[in-house]
């Protein structure tokens, strides 16, 4: 299949190619894989149709600058006249009345969007078990997670089954999956890009992230989605830049490493040793790496899950059986209808979050658990900023191993919680945050290495990102 945009368009506007060909292309290997269970829907029809109208424009010397991308958006991510359920009962046969601006913006540039990518329920997990739709499955050995919560959005990646793909990243939701599935997945700092149209979660925490094979196509679409909008007050007015023009590093960096996730004992040894190796061949061509000691990393897990969950009992308090999506028919009264729809359309690991955020926030409570969590998000974004006053970049491992097997955590929430260790820090903080492929476990397995840099600093991040993957100390 096809690598990256750039090889797409070159072949378009020379003649040897027609955005109608990928289509087929992408909607075969779709139908191949669809056991995988990547996709809860495929737009055929629209993707054949908007296939026919590209390839004119590219006649007529006027296509937009995503001519030829295929890519996949995750189930949450509105887009109008198509279904969005985040994965949900709750939102059973939900049709978008709207586009979300990042999609409204991929369309504006001629990207096809070809389907819709199965993920965890609102967001909720860290290995799409949770999905309405059932699990997704990992495309280098079925019988582990793709991770969570954009699984779906990985493993279309991974499998060839679009170009790129959108997804949303709470704690690591683009991340994580990206690790276990050997792709790219860019967390932007929050504000970059808007929010509008995304199903809410935590909304101090969300943020639309990219996911492809390559540094340069997650650089042109992030340049074409982020930015100012006028339906989103949260997001920045900042300037984009030309993210895809400016990959190439010029200078030699300071980075820092977290002591306490390298040591932390649940890390994979192999991965470990592989980050370690990275740092050496990193020191010996002039870049500056140390060690920094992160006091409040043992807070980071807690203060995510106090916080996430507090923001999710009050976002998905508007699911209530009245006025859209799933509505039980037993009951007698409006009390029942709310109990019956509610205790029927979520699934057990959004009310166990919902019960847990609405605990935290009780009277009685609420100072105890959210005040004083807000108080230490503050403290370690203090601590962060502290280090990027002295570095470039924060290096980590994405995940604490590769993928594991369905099933084997979903019993455990605290166990499943925990694959998150490395990832909520940036989402506590607000940073950009990416995870490129490391290499492959001797099990077969790919995982990722994760870089974080200052806010809105993505420029500096995908140009040393890149220079990371193009570099043949990274597999």
């Amino acid at each position: 299949m096809y690598n990256s945009l750039s090889e797409i368009q070159k072949q378009l506007f020379s003649k040897q190619l027609s955005v109608e060909n990928i289509v087929n292309e992408y909607l075969k290997k779709i139908k191949e894989e669809t056991h995988l269970n990547a996709f809860v829907e495929v737009f055929e029809k629209e993707a054949k149709i908007q296939a026919k109208k590209i390839d004119f424009k590219i006649k007529q010397n006027n296509a937009g600058k995503l001519a030829g991308l295929v890519i996949g958006i995750k189930d949450n991510i509105c887009y109008k006249g198509h279904k969005v359920t985040a994965g949900s009962k709750i939102l059973e046969n939900f049709v978008s009345t709207y586009h979300s601006t990042a999609v409204e913006r991929l369309i504006n540039e001629d990207a096809i969007i070809i389907g819709r990518l199965n993920c965890d329920e609102f967001a909720m997990g860290s290995s799409n078990e949770t999905s309405v739709y059932g699990s997704v499955l990992n495309p280098f050995d079925e019988t582990r997670v793709s991770g969570g919560s954009s699984g779906g959005s990985a493993v279309a990646v991974a499998a060839d089954l679009c170009l790129a793909a959108l997804g949303s990243d709470t704690g690591g939701s683009v991340r994580q999956p990206a690790s276990f599935c050997g792709v790219v997945g860019l967390k932007p700092t929050y504000g970059r890009v808007s929010r509008y149209g995304l199903i809410a979660y935590a909304s101090s925490f969300d943020q639309i992230g990219v996911l492809a094979k390559n540094i340069s196509d997650v650089a042109v679409i992030l340049e074409i989605i982020a930015g100012d909008d006028g339906l989103d007050s949260t997001v920045s007015d900042k300037a984009v830049p030309e993210y895809s023009k400016s990959l190439e590093i010029s200078k030699n960096y300071k980075i820092a490493f977290l002591n306490n996730h390298l040591k932390n004992k649940e890390l994979d040894p192999e991965i470990r040793d592989k980050i370690l190796s990275v740092f050496d061949y990193l020191k010996s061509i002039g870049h500056s790496v140390k060690a920094v000691d992160f006091k409040l990393t043992d807070l980071l897990i807690p203060t995510y899950y106090v916080l996430t969950t507090a923001e999710a009992s009050s976002n998905l308090s508007r699911y209530d059986g009245v006025r859209f999506g799933y509505r039980n028919t037993d009951s007698t009264n409006i009390n029942s209808l709310y109990t019956n729809s509610r205790t029927k359309g979520f699934g057990e690991e959004v009310k166990r979050r919902i019960m847990t955020g609405t605990f935290v926030l009780s009277k009685g409570f609420v100072d105890e658990y959210f005040t004083k969590a807000q108080k230490v998000r503050r403290l370690i974004q203090n601590e962060t900023n502290m280090i990027f006053s002295d570095f470039d970049f924060i290096i980590s491992p994405t995940t604490p191993t590769t993928a594991f097997k369905l099933g084997t955590k979903t019993q455990n929430p605290v166990e499943m919680y925990l694959e998150d260790i490395f990832t909520v820090h940036a989402n506590l903080v607000g940073i950009p945050a990416i995870s490129i492929p490391l290499g492959k476990h001797s099990n077969g397995m790919p995982y990722g290495i994760q870089i974080l840099s200052r806010k809105f600093d993505e420029q500096s991040l995908l140009a040393f990102a890149d220079f990371l993957i193009q570099n043949k100390t990274l597999c």
